[in-house]
């Protein structure tokens, strides 16, 4: 038995990687959502501590904006060299070379890459580092697990997204991953007779085969695991309900919340007009207002309170709509507090609200804004409110976002956002913003008079419980907390310390 247990992280996507890891580190970023993030975390955390912590993923070559010919083939040839030492596999496939995001946009290229992937660190990757423990990530690595059963590693399937693809065993063999030798432990659609038989017809489902495979799970937030096995969201496929209540029946079902970035510090962001803390938030909070309003093209007002909608503009899972439904009513209710809506987000709905700003002519009072990176931190900042209605939330990031920047939430009692979301109450010296249970415009529009009847609190009421809510945050909203969930999890499957005291 080692002295530490190798960790092997399998995902397809990563925000960036320790130092100490290689040169490589530096270079190694792909990113589509949350999943890029939780992996930096959990691997930093890992190795700062000191684990025998390894990453596979796919060698995105154009996203990584590197020159291949010198650093990627001399650290390959260095790592060869001493391959024991090797802590970063990239799974090499042409399909991943010139790609220019990580997911594709069809129901043709996405299996193709995710099957590319999973057959070079089947066939690759496990026998080079012969892990004690797999960590894999969401349906791109689903076939995984089934290999892990065959060669008795623990495995942990984290569920990002509830998404998954189908694929024949065939299309699975002609990928190069040699199928034969883990099927019994994937999840088909139908029961399969033998092998032979279900080969070429009877469809394998790349997620439901992962959470079954695999030793144990975890979805990104506690509750949104606990709706989903008791049939909360009609968009999620049986099979994979009934299988996350069976690991949860089984005691190996989790819910462990991502964290937002480091980069989102009110205190080191380079991005705001004035950098502030939790003591100081009163007049870096109005310096980032001011700013935001200009750049955003809203009348500039330091009493003006601002709700931010951080989100993609998506009417499925975000609730914009029922944003729409009850703006002009809001504004007039608001008229004479000069009560401001910013949007700083793209998706289907944008259209719609950039027609009610020209026909009710509030300009000044409502912005629609293209997704900018460097104005969405500028919103936190500046922003008195988030607006977070969404019908269904996994876990969701911009709630605890704005919490860390003295912007308090007004959100649908869902998901992540029931797990990081309470209904302040001053009288307590609690909570973090303002919360609704009904899903509908009725709910959204009480939440966010709830909001505006904190407002109009004297200033020093205000200035109080904002600090505190920061204070809290910035305790509770991070990586290390995240990351040590995880390892925890890890040692309860290993039986055994992660890493041996000194």
């Amino acid at each position: 038995m080692r002295s530490k247990p190798r960790i092997l992280i399998v995902t397809p996507e990563i925000t960036y990687l320790p130092q100490g890891m290689g040169n490589m580190a530096n270079v190694l970023t792909a990113k589509a959502g949350g999943l890029a993030d939780v992996s930096a975390a959990l691997v930093s955390a890992l190795f700062d501590l000191g684990a025998d912590v390894h990453v596979a993923l796919p060698h995105y070559r154009r996203m990584f904006a590197i020159d291949v010919g010198r650093l990627i083939n001399d650290e390959l040839r260095m790592f060869r060299s001493r391959l024991p030492n090797t802590r970063i596999h990239l799974a090499e496939d042409r399909v991943f070379y010139y790609r220019n995001s990580v997911y594709g946009y069809d129901h043709v290229e996405n299996p193709k890459i995710a099957l590319a992937f999973q057959r070079e660190v089947i066939n690759n990757i496990l026998p080079e580092v012969q892990p004690d423990l797999i960590h894999c990530n969401d349906w791109m690595t689903g076939l995984i697990p089934a290999m892990a059963r065959r060669m008795n590693i623990p495995c942990l399937m984290t569920v990002h997204n509830i998404h998954t693809y189908d694929s024949t065993l065939s299309a699975i063999e002609d990928s190069g991953v040699d199928a034969a030798v883990f099927w019994k432990y994937l999840y088909f659609k139908r029961v399969p007779s033998n092998y032979e038989e279900s080969r070429d017809s009877n469809l394998v489902d790349l997620l439901a085969s992962g959470i079954f495979g695999s030793h144990f799970i975890n979805t990104v937030s506690p509750t949104f695991l606990h709706e989903v096995v008791d049939g909360r969201h009609d968009f999620v496929p049986p099979q994979i309900r009934q299988e996350m209540a069976q690991k949860l029946k089984a005691g190996c079902a989790f819910g462990i919340l991502n964290a937002p970035d480091p980069s989102f510090d009110p205190a080191r962001d380079t991005n705001l007009a004035a950098t502030y803390t939790a003591d100081t938030h009163i007049d870096g909070k109005l310096a980032n207002k001011l700013a935001f309003q200009e750049r955003a093209g809203l009348r500039r007002d330091p009493h003006a309170p601002i709700f931010f909608w951080p989100s993609r503009l998506d009417p499925i899972q975000k609730g914009c709509q029922l944003l729409t439904d009850i703006l002009y009513r809001v504004i007039s209710r608001y008229w004479k507090d000069n009560l401001q809506v910013a949007l700083v987000a793209n998706g289907p709905y944008q259209k719609h609200f950039r027609d009610i700003l020209r026909h009710h002519d509030f300009y000044g009072r409502v912005a629609v804004c293209d997704f900018d990176e460097g104005l969405s931190h500028l919103a936190y900042a500046a922003s008195d409110f988030c607006l977070m209605p969404s019908r269904f939330e996994p876990c969701g990031l911009p709630q605890m976002i704005s919490a860390l920047y003295g912007t308090l939430t007004v959100a649908h009692d869902t998901g992540g956002l029931h797990d990081t979301v309470h209904h302040l109450d001053v009288s307590k010296d609690r909570g973090n913003g303002f919360v609704f249970e009904t899903y509908d415009s009725n709910g959204l529009s009480w939440a966010m008079d709830q909001a505006m009847a904190f407002y109009h609190l004297p200033a020093e009421v205000r200035r109080v419980q904002l600090a505190r809510v920061m204070r809290e945050s910035a305790t509770e909203f991070n990586h290390g907390v995240a990351a040590k969930r995880y390892i925890d999890m890890y040692e309860q499957m290993l039986q055994r310390p992660l890493v041996q005291p000194f």
